[in-house]
Parts: C-alpha cells; structure tokens; sequence
C-alpha cells in the first residue's frame, strides 16, 4: 500500500491536515512499529534493572545480592540486545531511499521520536473552569480536535503535508502554553518521548520538551523527504537539496534555542552531528547535479567536478571526526559511522579519476586560453606536483598521462579502501545497491587504468597530490517559516490572550444593570477586543453599578463581546431601549494582587494544618520533590510567535487601544 492511499484526514474547527494511518501496512510504517515495540521493551528492562539496583544497594544479605546480581546481568544482556535490534533499525536507510530502479548512493535519514499518548482533557478542562470561570463541557469540540491533532502527528506522512501537519501542531502549542501553562506553577502533564537513536524514554512536564521534540520530528521528516527523491534527475536533486537544508536548519534551531535536553538525541553534541550530516548530503547533493547535468569532454569542466568530489569527500571526513568523538559514539549507530567513511573514501577516489581523465583525455585546441588553463590545474591541488612546471604538463602528452595516471592509481587505492570498510560492517553488507555502486566505479577506474597503463612505466614513481576541495554552490541551513502554516487558536473562545491567558487572572465577571440618563451610562470606550473602560462620570449610572476605569467589557445583554471592536460594541449600546442595559465585565488582578492573595492563602493554610504527615505522606512528597528536580529542563521558548485576533499567527497580542476615547 502506498502512503497517500495510507492516510486518513484529521478534521476538527481549523484543521485539515492529515496522518498516516496507524495500521497501514507500508514499510515505513512497519519500521516504526517495530521502532515502538523496541521502545517499550526498552523501557520495561529499564525499570526492571533500576528495581534491581536499587534492592542491590539496600539489602545486606549476600543470597538476595547474588541473586540480584544474577537479574541484573540477564536485564543488561537483554538490554545490549534490543539496542543493537534498535540500531538495526535506525540503519534500515533503504526504506527511506527513492523506490525506483535507479542506482544512486543511499542518504542517511532520521527516524522520528516516537510519544505515548497524554491525557490532556481532564487538567485542561480543570483550568477552564479553575482559572477562565467556564463550564467546562462547553469546549468538549476544542479538546476533541487538540486531542486528535496530537494523534495525527504521531504518523505524519512523508511529504510536504507531513511537514504542514507538524508545523500547525507547532504553531497551536504556542496558544496551549499561554492558554494553560502559567509561568510559576506545575500543570502535571507528562510529555513522554522516546530517544530517536537509543529508545531510551524520557519525561517532562515542561511544554518545551513537547515543542523541542516536535521540531526535530520536523528536522528527522525533512531528512526522509530528501532521501526518497529521484537524484538521477535534476529536478529530483533540487528537492532533496531543498529538504536536506531545511532538515539542517530545524535541527539547528532547536540546537540553538534548547538547552539541557532529557534525551541524547537532542543534545547539543548529536544535533551538532546531525546538522553536519545534513550539509553533507548536501554537498554530495551537489556534486551528483554537476554530474547530472553533464561532464563535458572539458578540461575545466572535469577538473571542477573532481573539486567537488573532494569538497564532498572532505565534508564527510569532518562528519566521521564528529561521530567518533564522546559521547556521540557512544550511540551513534556503527552503520552509520561506517557509511559516512565509506563515502569520504569514495568521494576521494571519485575526485581522483576526474583529475585522471581530465589530464590524459585533454587535448588543447587551438582556440583555448592557456592562462586559463594553467590557472586551473594550478588550483587543483593542495600542493604542486613532483616534476616539469604545470604548462610544460599542459602542453607534453606524456607528462600528462604519467600525472593522469598517478590520480588513477590514487583512486584505485582510495576506492579499495571504501570497499574495505563496508566490508566491515554486517549491515552495510546486506544494503545491495551501496555495494553495487563502490563495484561499478571500481571498475570504471580499474577500466581506464588499463588503456593508460604502460609496460615501460613500471619504474614510474610519481605520486598525484592531494585535490584542492572547492565547491560552486555552498550548502545553506534553512531555518523552518512557520508563519507559512496559518493556524486558528483551537481555543479562541476563551478570549484574547492580550487579557484572557494563563499568566492573567481576573475578577468573575460582574454583571451590572444600567440605565441611560441625560449623560448617557456615564463611562468612556477605548480599545478592541477586549473593549476597555477607560473612564467613569462620578455619580453616573456606571459609577453607581460599581464600574471602574480599567474593567474590561465581555458582555452585552449577554451577548459575548469578548472578541468585539470598539464599532460592534458601540453599535450594540446605541440600539439599547429605554429599559437599560446588563453589561458584563471583568477587572485584572495585577501581580501584587495576585501575590498578596498567595500570601494570605499560605498564612491560612500555616494556621489550619498540622506540620506532621504520614509515612505514606512523607513518601510522596518526597517523591513529587524528586520529580520536580529530574534532569535540568528546556528552557522556554523565546522566539515569540504572533497572532492576530482572528488567532492567526503574526505578531504578539497587544490591546489595540485609540487615540481618542468614545463616550456613553
């Protein structure tokens, strides 16, 4: 089955995005079911082995300990297992590549983190009615479309709608933590996330854990989209240079704007490698549309393809140093070590047999600048050649073909050493068409090693330097636009986050009945959504109901006016009858208020509790301590997302307030 015939449509109040169906039998989807079973059992020889641990060091009798010590070696035995199983897993790079004949260099792609499901309603709903005054069974569509949202994006497909889907779940958690997570307190919600690399599972109650793992899930997405492309065509190319930059740039970012990750995967050290990984395939992207578009029977032509052979080769030399050095090698699976070597030695060998048939296929025609030519094969390499000067090689033949075919053998060398290493990995072995790649051009310059090699040149000892590394289009890291994904606040109901958010609070709306005199209600207007009283007539009718300067308006006639302008709240007061009208508004509790409150709510509960618990009680407590410590958390945030009042995503909510005041 295919993956677009493998989707099902998320439909709630904004979204239509989609995810892939669960049960889908597709192999990416195999894959990441036996990803999450290896999860799971990972976490359960975890707990069972920190049980055993703990017992160790608590009993003193040497049975129990020998026994435990016995458990403890089955659990770790158990655990080497799954995370080889897993690694194996993380190496299956084939399911990810493009499914035609073609045969081209396999990409690295990331597999996504896996989440087990939050109960999000129940403490949701709690601050509904706790901290906004509203019952609660209003917003059941609200929370219903939240929950399914978080659902699809467990599976998101592999393609640009995948990327929408992740990108609008991004957005819309910009919303929930300042709808429902305020700055000083714990809302007990467990976001549980698997380690993309290790399976290991970790937790945190902290939001940004959620939105940092959902930006690499975009990062590990791009990476997949990339892999799947045709690079035997140009335009095929262009895409998956496109996704790689972009894959580049969401690790990156969340490099940038995250610190004291729970999980390996999105530690500095592993984005750092995974970033590099990114521009590598870029690079190597860009080598295969020089190739693509054609290798010119050239002189300058094949030596600016074997610079950019070497530019690949030494991209991937810098990424291998990354995955060899602690931690990151620690967990980094071996494939993928062996497969960035591999490719470092190939691209080598690959800028070697250019500079080879550049210099014994050239022919100086009459026409051509010398100068230029010279200047070229002066830039090729790192250090100049043994021998005759660069344009007594141009001009002789013989000198050519003799420096020509010390490139080949240098590519010879370099590619039996590629072929070598992959030999030495178990997994690499079974991936068919790497294997058939490194053969086929292995031959290639076996091939035109022969035609050149000469019964007389058995004394030769020239040794071709190194290639100069150098590239025409340097890879670029393309930080996410999530502004392109325009999302409505799930939640807008509740009112404006200008006024109605989690770090707010307010009065329970008042209601209060006016009657228009001679002086009309007796207060001034300013500001849309929420309209603001921005002042009151001393002894009108407004002041009399207890109105004050500062009470934000939210109703009229019990019509809600949360979200109303100042024109549509004008109009509705100047079609009120002689009877009067019931208005509903709310006051701000400003943060010394707040504190005030807290204060005396701390000094009551001082007063009328006692200070002696439980054993069971004191065990909890210390428990919830322990758990509020846990691994240093993400910090927050801080790039600040926008939203107009229609909830869309723009610019910070402020209260859009006029010059001049309107009177009633």
């Amino acid at each position: 089955m295919t993956e677009s015939g493998a989707e099902t449509e998320l439909r709630g109040s904004g979204s239509v995005r989609k995810g892939c169906d669960p049960f889908a039998q597709t192999q990416r989807s195999k894959l990441q079911h036996r990803r999450a079973r290896i999860n799971q059992q990972i976490n359960k020889e975890m707990r069972m082995r920190a049980g055993a641990e703990n017992l160790f060091r608590a009993t003193t009798n040497n049975k129990v300990k020998e026994n435990v010590a016995l458990e403890l070696s089955f659990v770790n035995s158990n655990l080497q297992l799954l995370k080889e199983e897993l690694e194996e897993l993380n190496s299956s790079v084939e399911v990810y590549q493009n499914g035609n004949e073609s045969i081209s260099v396999p990409m690295i792609p990331l597999g996504l983190k896996e989440t087990k499901e939050v109960e999000l309603s129940m403490p949701l709903k709690e601050i509904i009615e706790e901290h906004y005054n509203e019952a609660a069974c209003k917003y059941e569509k609200e929370l219903k479309e939240l929950v399914d949202l978080r659902q699809a994006i467990r599976t998101p497909t592999r393609n640009d709608a995948g990327i929408e889907l992740l990108m609008e779940y991004y957005n819309q958690l910009y919303f929930i933590d300042n709808r429902f997570f305020p700055p000083n307190k714990n809302m007990g919600i467990f976001f549980h996330w698997y380690d993309s690399l290790t399976g290991v599972p970790s937790y945190q109650r902290a939001l940004a854990f959620e939105k940092g793992s959902i930006l690499f899930n975009i990062g590990a997405l791009y990476t997949q989209i990339g892999a799947r492309q045709d690079r035997t065509t140009e335009e095929g190319i262009n895409y998956a240079i496109d996704a790689f930059q972009k894959a580049a740039g969401a690790l990156n970012y969340l490099k940038e704007n995250f610190f004291n990750a729970p999980s390996l995967d999105m530690s500095t050290p592993s984005l750092n490698m995974l970033v590099r990984l990114m521009i590598a395939q870029v690079q190597e992207c860009v080598f295969e549309k020089v190739i693509v578009a054609g290798v010119k029977d050239e002189f300058l032509t094949q030596l600016q393809c074997a610079q950019e052979a070497a530019r690949v080769a030494d991209v991937y030399s810098l990424v291998y140093q990354t995955m060899t050095q602690p931690p990151v090698k620690n967990y980094v699976p071996f494939s993928w070590t062996t497969m960035v070597q591999v490719k470092s030695e190939y691209f080598k060998a690959i800028s070697h047999y250019y500079a080879a048939i550049a210099l014994c296929d050239h022919i100086m025609g009459p026409d051509e600048e010398e100068s230029e030519q010279v200047k070229a094969l002066q830039q090729l390499h790192v250090t100049m050649p043994e021998g005759p000067s660069l344009i007594t090689v141009l001009k002789d033949k013989e000198e050519r073909r003799k420096l020509g075919k010390a490139h080949l053998k240098k590519a010879i060398i370099k590619h039996e050493e590629a072929m070598r290493i992959h030999s030495l990995c178990r997994i690499l072995r079974k991936m068919d068409i790497l294997q058939e790649v490194l053969s086929i051009i292995h031959k290639r310059s076996l091939k035109k090693y022969s035609e050149i090699d000469r019964e007389d040149d058995f004394f030769d000892t020239i040794e071709a330097p190194e290639i100069h590394p150098k590239t025409q289009q340097k890879p670029e890291i393309k930080t996410p636009n999530f502004s392109k994904v325009k999302v409505t606040d799930i939640f807008h109901r509740l009112g404006p986050l200008s006024v109605f958010s989690a770090k707010n609070r307010w009065t329970p709306a008042k209601q209060a009945h006016l009657k228009k005199s001679e002086k009309g209600f007796g207060f001034t207007l300013r500001g849309d959504s929420p309209v603001l009283i921005a002042g009151v007539v001393p002894d009108g009718s407004a002041d009399e109901a207890g109105l004050r300067e500062g009470d934000y308006l939210v109703s009229v006639n019990e019509q809600d006016c949360k979200w109303s302008k100042h024109t549509d709240v004008v109009q509705l007061l100047k079609n009120i009858s002689t009877e009067g009208v019931s208005i509903g508004v709310i006051t701000l509790i400003t943060s010394e208020q707040q504190n005030n409150q807290a204060d005396r709510k701390s000094l009551l509960g001082t007063m009328s509790s006692t200070s002696i618990f439980s054993g069971n009680d004191k065990e909890n407590s210390k428990k919830i301590a322990d758990s509020t410590k846990g691994s240093g958390l993400l910090v927050t945030w801080n790039k600040k997302k926008s939203t107009n009042k229609d909830g869309s995503t723009h610019s910070l909510p402020v209260i859009a307030v006029t010059d001049d005041g309107s009177f009633y």
